[in-house]
């Protein structure tokens, strides 16, 4: 009677035993409908998704009919799974697939939307995404990310393992299911990301969209895979319009980056010469970048930056750099071939240094005194260099790019000491002179150093390394040949404190310099 209403279907028969026979079919099926939903319904913490994606419906089935050990909980759920691929195998086959399909439809359904919400993701509209202040949308990104593995490695792959088992019989009523069920939760999921993007643009929000990028890239291969069918295609089409609404956004925020930096406008001098809060923050930024060079590449082949095409060849000379490549599981639409990868976050990175050493270099204007000008060069150089040699700049730019910055740093450093010391030198005489003229001579020495130390007490070498090498270059332009002078002529000099002022005093004086 089963295959032949099977075959038939619930059609409506006239002759008076086949109506019984279909009124006995119809009751059986109501019963068969109220069981399936008891089942679900009762063992729903047993078929939860997390539950289900990680352990094989079939293994678990296997091993129960093999005499294998497995646990009660293992025992209960592949019990349950085997009678509802039963009860939904003969409603199908028996033609009450509707039936079947909507009281699945109604539990499972519920079942996502409720580990969504768990998850801490709620479906938000574009227009309350753009009300939001950035502290506020910041904590529903970083909620986003939280959730966003668990949701499609668990949440949505849970549901399919579960649906492929138990509708295992019927691909057509699988895809359909599987895309009511699942499809909607998963799109409006990743759609929350092109929120963001669509948000008002500001440097601070870069890396929570380059996370935002990294995540779907990372999870493809799993959104590619569970929502294979063609009813979900639009799953796979929103996680792609996501990666590129992110890309347009990333670069386009780079871009505001770029501008804002060489729009930086302040006139006020930094006290001491050191490092300005635009290197700092400038630096900071871009080391931060680095961390996300495989994802920045991809970004940059489909939407480059525009490098202006003045800026010297040696400095975007990145050959020494290493290659970047991106992700193998990113679903690049770019037709970007491997090699130009190599250097194209190098170049547009280095970019945004040589705009800050632009800004910095007219800022030396701010400074009355040219060795204090140097100075405040030195410092910002070295502080680059510096914090390009702490993290993954280094490996992008390269160790040839560091030394030649490092040099660049050495050369101010020379010049703020022969602006700022070279009179001061210049004031002991390098041939013979009379006692009368040493005497002069002396006090004009001692009048230009201590001058030179009072105008220079509040100036500031930061790095501490390169404090000490200045120093000690400035106590070699000065103490060798104060030695040779002082060692010439103190016995005969008359004024004692002229006289008291020995070379090992000049060489104390000099220590203290840059200690603030």
């Amino acid at each position: 009677m089963l295959a032949f209403v099977a075959a038939s279907g619930p059609a409506r028969l006239s002759h008076p035993c086949l109506v019984r026979a279909q009124t006995l079919m119809q009751a059986a099926m109501r019963r068969l409908a109220k069981e399936f939903y008891q089942i679900l319904a009762a063992n729903r913490d047993l078929l939860d998704p997390e539950s289900v994606s990680v352990r094989s419906a079939c293994s678990s089935e296997e091993a129960l009919a093999g005499g294998e050990s497995i646990s009660e909980v293992e025992s209960a759920a592949a019990i349950a799974m085997a009678n509802l691929r039963a009860i939904a195998d003969t409603m199908v086959s028996a033609g009450y697939s509707k039936e079947c399909v909507t009281t699945y439809q109604t539990l499972r359904k519920c079942i996502v939307d409720e580990g969504l919400c768990r998850l801490g993701f709620e479906r938000i509209s574009l227009a309350h995404v753009l009300k939001l202040d950035w502290s506020m949308l910041e904590l529903k990104v970083r909620s986003w990310l939280g959730a966003s593995r668990v949701a499609l490695r668990t949440l949505f792959h849970g549901e399919r393992v579960l649906l492929d088992h138990v509708f295992a019989g019927s691909n057509t009523v699988r895809e359909a299911l599987f895309a009511d069920i699942a499809g909607d939760a998963a799109v409006h999921f990743l759609s929350f990301p092109v929120s963001v993007a669509k948000s008002k643009r500001s440097p601070e929000k870069l890396f929570r969209l380059l996370d935002l990028y990294d995540t779907i890239v990372e999870l493809w291969p799993e959104i590619e895979l569970g929502f294979s069918f063609e009813s979900t295609a639009v799953v796979r089409a929103q996680a792609l319009a996501s990666l590129s609404k992110l890309a347009e956004t990333a670069s386009a925020t780079l871009a505001d980056f770029e501008s804002a930096i060489l729009r930086e406008s302040s006139r006020l001098a930094v006290p001491g010469g050191g490092v300005h809060p635009m290197t700092r923050y400038t630096m900071n930024y871009i080391s931060l970048l680095a961390d996300y060079g495989s994802s920045l590449a991809e970004i940059f082949a489909d939407c480059p930056l525009q490098t202006p095409s003045h800026i010297p060849d040696f400095f975007l000379d990145t050959s020494q750099a290493p290659a970047v490549h991106p992700p193998a599981s990113c679903p690049s639409s770019s037709g970007t071939t491997t090699s130009s990868y190599d250097s194209v976050v190098a170049e547009q990175l280095a970019w945004l240094v040589f705009a800050l050493l632009c800004k910095l270099d007219g800022k030396t204007e701010t400074y009355q005194d040219v060795g204090l000008s140097y100075l405040f060069l030195a410092n910002n150089l070295q502080y680059i260099e510096s914090k390009v040699r702490s993290c993954q700049l280094l490996e992008l730019l390269g160790e040839e790019w560091a030394a030649r910055h490092a040099a660049k740093a050495r050369q101010h450093s020379a010049r703020y000491e022969r602006v700022a010391w070279g009179g001061v030198a210049a004031e002991i005489p390098k041939g013979e002179v009379s006692a009368g003229e040493a005497g002069e001579r002396m006090r004009a020495f001692i009048a230009a150093l201590e001058a030179a130390c009072a105008t220079q007490a509040g100036w500031v070498v930061a790095d501490p390394g390169m404090r000490e090498e200045v120093r000690e270059a400035v106590r070699g332009m000065v103490v060798p040949a104060f030695r040779g002078f002082y060692a010439r002529w103190h016995a005969a000099l008359e004024d004692v404190a002229v006289a008291s002022y020995s070379p090992d005093v000049v060489r104390e004086r000099l220590g203290k310099l840059f200690s603030g």
